[in-house]
């Protein structure tokens, strides 16, 4: 089979091919002529790029000379390339692109090397592009000098030839999607969540955290993971090196007139009354790090023009200061206020929307992520076993029957995923033997049912009663559901008869009442 013709491109190197006229440039080790005098690697066309100022014209042409004495099988062909700026990316990338594709590749005929070592740093960036996106169908090949014992031997140096095929690379590509399926794993806390909405979300957040540091706007209820998603994304940001400070939370919601000023920017001695010391602030201890301002909706019109300074300039004057600090922080906000609405209303500036707006994310509470309860049930469990040092787990007929109530319409989780985590909570806390039963599940039930206001005296009452106990006992439960406590229900049930005892003990009393029926007060009312 005849071989294939080896057509080699390049630069003319910007030093290390200008090194003079005389005898003596043999002695030094020149790129472009080297490539064309390796013993093992036989260049039969060379396209040589140059600059059209006579100085690199007149280098050209002396090279394509020196290369036809070393290497006479060699045909070198001079393109010359007029560049303002050699390391404008820009313009460079534009004219090897053009080159490329204007020239006429016969890859059934024709092998193709790029030559990286010549040529601005620039260029060397953009001939890996233009081949690795398969612009130019070639490998890439690096020469490099060695160290001669006799000098008067040729300076022909070494090559290495570069296999672009990334398909040759397979541990490469697994390792990078293996390292990105860890960041969506970290931003879920490893929790297997089925809502395909959320996931797309949490997939795209993992490739804005790495990729940029713009400012993010979470948007979900209360309770619905703002907070701990915020810190995730620092987290993992942190362990990409994109961030060295600290992790600096905020309530919008707390901060009010010159409190809010004070905490946000600092101040300085005197700045108001009380003012006894200076103050740094949280934008200034966010520096380097990531400031995450939870219900920035809540912030009052001049701290929002402070905040947009800060933000765009990293600079800001912290209360009664006549000069500026600065903080290089990067930002995430969250709200569940609609923030279009807000300033439509004029209670949010809109260049402040704009600038937290480039990447708005929306968080679900946990009644549109029904599917993703049972996962968080299991996270819960091994969070608490972290915490406690005691694992707990459901009985089966337990956890199916947990799971069928807070999967249901009926289950309304106002307080979202903060809500369910404190229910498993209080079950996990009450567990016997490391193990929650049926009992414990529909007592927790009447907790939440009656939490949300769904709870009727007639779930607590037994069925095998008398038609005057049932109403006796339902009419005590409806005292019970609406007091405070069971101090406050007693006293409210024996309001007449406890005037006659010297020291009345109501919550006693009905606690003893309620044990004939098998009722106890923590049935009745959540913790």
């Amino acid at each position: 089979m005849k071989r294939k013709r080896t057509v080699a491109i390049g630069f003319i190197g910007s030093k290390l091919d200008r090194v003079g006229k005389g005898a003596n440039r043999w002695n030094h080790w020149r790129p472009s002529v080297g490539l064309c005098q390796q013993d093992n690697l036989q260049i039969d066309r060379l396209e040589l790029i140059h600059d059209i100022d006579a100085r690199d014209v007149s280098i050209a042409e002396r090279i394509r000379a020196d290369i036809g004495q070393v290497s006479p099988h060699t045909d070198v062909r001079l393109h010359p390339m007029p560049l303002n700026n050699p390391w404008d990316f820009e313009e460079v990338y534009g004219a090897l692109h053009d080159f490329t594709a204007n020239y006429r590749f016969d890859t059934e005929h024709e092998d193709y090397l790029v030559h990286i070592t010549t040529g601005t740093h620039v260029a060397q960036i953009c001939w890996f592009l233009l081949t690795e996106a398969r612009n130019l169908p070639a490998r890439l090949v690096q020469t490099s000098p060695t160290r001669r014992l006799d000098e008067t031997a040729p300076a022909t140096g070494t090559h290495t030839l570069i296999d672009l095929d990334l398909s040759r690379y397979d541990r490469i590509a697994s390792r990078f999607a293996h390292q990105r399926l860890e960041g969506l794993a970290f931003l879920k806390s490893g929790i297997a969540t089925r809502n395909s909405a959320f996931n797309a979300s949490i997939e795209q957040i993992e490739r804005v955290a790495v990729r940029s540091t713009a400012p993010m706007l979470l948007i979900g209820p209360t309770g619905a993971g703002k907070s701990f998603l915020a810190r995730r994304i620092f987290e993992l940001k942190r362990s990409r090196h994109q961030v060295q400070g600290r992790f600096v939370e905020v309530n919008c919601a707390t901060l009010r007139g010159d409190g809010a000023m004070s905490a946000l920017f600092g101040h300085i001695k005197g700045a108001f009354t009380g003012a006894q010391n200076a103050r740094d602030g949280l934008l200034r201890a966010a520096d380097g790090g990531m400031l995450f301002l939870d219900e920035i909706g809540e912030l009052g019109l001049d701290e929002q023009a402070m905040l947009l300074k800060a933000i765009e300039e990293k600079r800001f004057y912290p209360m009664g200061a006549d000069r500026e600090v600065a903080s290089d922080f990067l930002i995430i906000a969250g709200t569940h206020r609609d923030l279009r609405g807000r300033v439509a209303e004029g209670l949010f500036r809109e260049d402040l929307y704009a600038r937290i707006n480039l990447w708005t994310f929306d968080l679900p509470g946990l009644a549109g992520r029904r599917e993703d309860i049972e996962p968080n049930l299991d996270f819960e469990l091994e969070r608490h076993a972290r915490e406690q040092g005691r694992r707990v787990r459901f009985n089966l007929e337990a956890r199916r029957r947990y799971l069928a109530f807070a999967s249901s319409s009926e289950a309304a989780w106002l307080g979202n995923f903060r809500e369910l985590s404190a229910s498993i909570t209080r079950m996990a806390t009450l567990a016997d033997s490391g193990r929650i039963d049926e009992t414990q599940v529909e007592e927790e039930i009447r907790r939440l049912r009656y939490a949300w206001g769904l709870s009727e005296p007639q779930a607590f009452l037994p069925d095998d009663l008398d038609l005057f106990d049932q109403l006796q006992l339902k009419a005590v439960i409806d005292v019970c559901l609406q007091a405070d406590s069971l101090s406050d229900a007693g006293r409210r049930l024996f309001g007449v008869s406890r005037q006659a005892k010297a020291q009345p003990n109501d919550a006693d009393r009905l606690r003893k009442y309620l044990a004939r029926f098998g009722i106890d007060w923590k049935q009745l009312k959540p913790l």
